[in-house]
């Protein structure tokens, strides 16, 4: 009863910080000035897991749920979802993913457990606006570059869109990070992004592999494009 009259207290906070008589700073945010927080908080967040603080980590943890009761609050105010139905869904969505925790089903490790979870994902999606036809989809577009490609490649080798072999000379992974630094100081001592450069490269490749994929045909190589 304890954690749950906490939540309770933190939920009244929020819904007074945005009252008339509120915090005037809480009462000018929306979701859209709200989004770019969310993100500051994770990376805070993974900073204090690194650093392996508990005390920083509970901080954390404790600001990234700000953020969540604060979207709740907003949507609450226009009638669209609450806290309350948010917590139902997660709660929903685990017991249905895990038919081998609430179910019968029987899984042998944690690969099949992934798959199982994808097939359940793609079948509640189905038929939805939300639906995700293609392998690749799934990916949130504002990921950093260099974790948008890994995921990127990761989809696309699953669905054999990317049998191409690497062209790269092998390279221990200490020579492969001093590489990607080097080449983030090349970017630069040319006036370039090299976030914005991947980030184009990766889009160029993911739409190939859609056409690829739309096409019915195995891969040949590593696609190009433009």
């Amino acid at each position: 009863m304890k954690k749950t009259r906490a939540i309770d207290d933190l939920v009244k906070i929020m819904a007074r910080l945005r009252s008339p008589r509120g915090c005037p700073w809480d009462r000018e945010q929306d979701h859209r000035s709200l989004r770019w927080h969310a993100v500051e908080e994770v990376y805070e967040l993974v900073d204090a897991i690194e650093a392996g603080d508990d005390h920083e980590l509970e901080e954390e943890l404790g600001d990234l749920l700000l953020q969540v009761v604060f979207h709740c609050q907003l949507a609450g105010e226009r009638g669209a979802f609450d806290f309350e139905k948010v917590a139902r869904h997660i709660s929903d969505k685990l017991l249905r993913r895990h038919p081998h925790v609430f179910g019968d089903l029987k899984v042998k490790d944690s690969a099949e457990v992934w798959s199982n979870w994808d097939k359940i994902k793609k079948a509640e999606k189905h038929g939805t606006r939300r639906a995700r036809p293609s392998a690749l989809d799934g990916i949130p577009k504002h990921l950093p570059a260099l974790l948008r490609a890994e995921k990127l490649l990761k989809k696309a080798r699953r669905a054999k869109l990317d049998e191409g072999r690497c062209a790269s000379p092998k390279l221990t992974r200490t020579q492969l990070a001093r590489e990607l630094f080097e080449l983030a100081r090349y970017a630069q001592h040319h006036g370039w992004s090299a976030e914005e450069l991947l980030r184009s490269e990766t889009g160029k490749r993911e739409r190939a592999w859609r056409r690829q994929e739309k096409r019915g045909r195995p891969a040949l190589g590593t696609p190009g494009g433009k």
